[in-house]
């Protein structure tokens, strides 16, 4: 039984994808600095899967932690989502996101190249294409100039896990995720931000749910549609389970290269107010809502083609906007 190590296992993608993880018996092992997570989904992952992994609560800017972990602890592969991850706040704290996202990056892979630890898959974005010239966005889309600091640590990010990959015979996926919503089935995890939420779900389940006043649309002057902005938004299962089919194809040597990339979505675009109306739908209830000035560091419109991911990978979507809509806004009533 392999055992992988989750970094930013207690977060929203990571516990869900740990849970896959174990369903596909897996034996897994977080490392969380509880940062932007809570203890509590430990026990929440234990009660979906009946197993509990193993946790460490490690800060992995810390060198010295990092060491001491992987001295005590035998992994055949890990999985990377701990970083900070909001587009706006990462443009008022650049030092902050470059310090977390990339030296922690840098000290896994040192310790896993000193323990010829072969298996990284790397929690990557849809944020390094920029503005792609072409929609949908393939592989193939030229990465520009990131329009803010999260979407270029994840441009440096695959930047160094490509070159590590090349000097020292690594094996290595990038996931470039567009926008994952929902939670298990089980209502027992899902998006639990601290503070304000910085993605538009939570917000919008805030705001259904009385905890916020209303819901801040950002620009509806784009060139799209209505005017405001189109995501790609996915399942949070179905993204776990393409974590799965990545780690799979490494450990049955399938790759066709030592580092791979792939878009991994849902192949249709969904604007703004779109997501808006399929959420009162889903819940009933109108939503209060106002248009505002758009936010630095976004784009008009990005959404995935996902023809790679699809053949090589062997993974497709499953779940629709409304299934995750309907899941996040049940989980929010949970709360």
């Amino acid at each position: 039984m392999k055992k992988i190590l989750v970094t930013g296992g207690l977060g929203f993608i990571g516990s869900h994808t740990v849970v896959e993880l174990q369903n596909k018996g897996f034996e897994v092992v977080i490392i969380d600095d509880l940062s932007n997570s809570k203890i509590d989904v430990l026990e929440k992952i234990t009660e979906i899967t009946g197993i509990k992994p193993l946790f460490h609560k490690i800060d992995l800017r810390v060198k010295a932690d990092v060491t001491s972990f992987f001295d005590t602890n035998k992994i055949d592969g890990v999985i990377h989502f701990a970083a900070f991850k909001a587009v706006g706040e990462s443009i008022q704290k650049p030092l902050a996101y470059y310090e977390n996202n990339i030296g922690s990056l840098v000290y896994l892979l040192q310790e896993m190249k000193n323990r010829s630890i072969d298996h990284f898959i790397f929690s990557s974005s849809c944020t390094i294409y920029g503005q792609a010239d072409a929609l949908p966005i393939n592989e193939n889309a030229p990465i520009k100039k990131a329009e803010s600091t999260y979407g270029n640590t994840k441009q440096i990010g695959e930047e160094i896990i490509a070159e590590s990959c090349k000097a020292y015979n690594m094996n290595a996926i990038a996931l470039r995720y567009f926008n994952p919503i929902g939670a298990h089935e089980s209502i027992k995890i899902g998006e639990l931000p601290i503070g304000v939420p910085q993605n538009l779900i939570p917000f919008i389940t805030q705001t259904a749910a009385g905890l916020r006043k209303e819901l801040s649309v950002f620009g509806a002057d784009y060139d799209t549609s209505d005017g405001t902005a189109v995501r790609d938004y996915i399942h949070v299962v179905d993204l776990a389970k393409a974590h799965i089919a990545a780690l799979e194809r490494l450990i049955n040597k399938k790759n066709k290269a030592n580092f791979e990339f792939f878009n991994v979505g849902t192949g249709i675009g969904s604007s703004v107010l779109e997501v808006i109306t399929a959420f009162e739908k889903a819940a009933g209830k109108p939503l209060n809502y106002k248009i505002v000035d758009r936010r630095e560091g976004d784009i008009t419109a990005a959404y995935a083609d996902t023809t790679t991911a699809n053949k090589e990978l062997n993974w497709k979507t499953e779940k629709s906007l409304d299934e995750a809509l309907a899941a996040a806004w049940k989980w929010q009533q949970q709360q």
